[in-house]
């Protein structure tokens, strides 16, 4: 297989890169400038609004895994989707794995964050290339984050903008590329698991099928929603650090406000904006959304989630908090 990663100088992209080089395929990474770029992957300039350099990109390539940059202006979502599109169709690419970087809410909001991903799945499912579309909820990684890691080693203080009470089921970044691996290298008869239905871009995607299985089929592609191996509150993620740290950790979630004006530092105002409005409309409405049956997700995939607790104990927290 020779694989494009897009966004394989991100956190989420880079961690997939790895994985699949590490399992002995062929990697090529597009990029704009190709620093952070992970070792074995074969670099290639460009940029998603240049519609030569896309198909460039994707000459040769059999599978691609795509997750876009933080970017949300509608139009500019729409150039660089339609962009992958067309060229993964020129190529005749055999499967495609688009990453939303969230879960979907079933009925369409006022978030750009989560519309413009809305518009991009509808876009690549219709062009007629195999997608699968993975969907994550928050990832554990972001627990690493000096503004979380910080006063959680030395105040005891787990800070995060999510309510106490939300149920989530948090997602490693190598989870995540175990996962992704599966959708572009497991058959579609395994992956296929629910009726085909030409509503399921819109529609809410099935927790969990009759069988055990997870994911809704449309014509041209399957949906997953993924998770890790547990889905615990706050409260219980914290009560997992205090057995993992040895000393009593609380769960506080963060004001937004507060959240939004430190994400302005690292990403400017108008993602940081668009970021936090996810967080808030999730606060509001999404009590649902970041749940899963992790049992289910590991059947369909054929892969093992990696338990929280071993999750834990493999982060630095011990030399973070010298």
């Amino acid at each position: 297989m020779n694989i494009l990663v897009i966004g394989a100088t991100g956190a989420q992209g880079g961690a997939v890169a790895r994985r699949l080089v590490d399992s002995g395929h062929t990697v090529r990474g597009l990029t704009r400038s190709g620093a952070g770029l992970p070792p074995g992957v074969t670099l290639v300039t460009g940029d998603l609004a240049d519609a030569s350099a896309v198909r460039a990109a994707f000459d040769g390539v059999t599978h691609a895994s795509v997750v876009l940059p933080m970017v949300f202006e509608p139009s500019l979502v729409e150039t660089y989707i339609r962009n992958i599109a067309e060229a993964a169709v020129a190529a005749g690419v055999r499967r495609l794995v688009y990453n939303t970087a969230n879960r979907m809410p079933s009925v369409p909001t006022s978030v750009a964050a989560f519309e413009t991903r809305r518009f991009a799945t509808s876009v690549l499912v219709e062009s007629g290339v195999e997608t699968v579309v993975v969907r994550p909820p928050v990832y554990l990684d972001n627990l690493c984050a000096p503004w979380v890691a910080g006063p959680l080693v030395h105040e005891g203080v787990l800070r995060y903008p999510l309510p106490a009470e939300l149920p989530v089921s948090w997602l490693s970044h190598a989870d995540l590329a175990t996962a992704t691996l599966a959708a572009l290298t497991r058959s579609t008869a395994d992956l296929a698991v629910a009726p085909p239905t030409t509503a399921a871009v819109a529609a809410p995607f099935s927790p969990a099928a009759p069988d055990g299985l997870v994911g809704a089929l449309t014509p041209e592609g399957l949906a997953l929603d993924l998770g890790g191996a547990e889905v615990v509150t706050g409260s219980e993620l914290a009560a997992a650090f205090s057995v993992a740290l040895g000393r009593p950790i609380r769960y506080l979630a963060q004001d937004l406000d507060e959240f939004e004006a430190g994400l302005t530092h690292a990403l400017g105002a108008t993602t940081a904006g668009e970021v936090v409005s996810t967080y808030r409309w999730i606060a509001e409405h999404g009590h649902d959304l970041y749940g899963l049956d992790p049992a289910a997700l590991e059947k369909t995939l054929a892969i093992s989630l990696t338990p929280l607790s071993a999750w834990i104990a493999a982060q630095p927290w011990t030399e973070l908090a010298r």
